[in-house]
């Protein structure tokens, strides 16, 4: 099910990836914390390091799950919320590796793989659209 968090929000102005990448994820809603007093802590966290190290700056690499549980030092189900929400947007894809299933980044960009989130984001936004002319119709033929 694809699901995203939409904000109204200025580009960023900063040349600092680590917090303008923070931030973007918040945004999002990847990232649940909020606040620039999580920001220094954030970069060693498993959401933030999945997708920087993992999947932006080895975005040529299909990550093994079982390589990504050692590298980043966690449990599978820690690893799989992560992995389902970036899933969930389209931006990583499932490769079967063998019997292994592994992870990359669509199209090994990040810029091409938001193209697929800007598609998904316009389908739900057609389908918000046909729900409000319908509710509208409905609630004008009961007056």
């Amino acid at each position: 099910m694809f699901e995203i968090l939409v904000r109204l929000k200025n580009s960023p102005s900063g040349q600092d990836l680590d917090l303008t990448l923070f931030e973007f994820l918040s945004d999002i809603g990847y990232i649940e914390e909020r606040g620039s007093n999580l920001y220094p802590g954030i970069k060693q966290s498993i959401p933030f390091r999945l997708f920087k190290e993992c999947f932006l700056e080895r975005s040529d690499k299909v990550w093994p799950v079982n390589e990504l549980l050692v590298y980043l030092n966690t449990s599978k189900p820690t690893l799989y919320r992560y992995l389902n929400r970036l899933k969930s947007l389209d931006i990583i894809q499932e490769v079967q590796l063998g019997k292994e299933k592994g992870y990359v980044l669509r199209y090994n960009s990040l810029s091409l793989a938001w193209n697929f989130v800007e598609s998904n984001v316009k389908i739900a936004m057609d389908n918000y659209r046909r729900t409000v002319e319908s509710i509208q119709k409905m609630v004008g033929e009961k007056k």
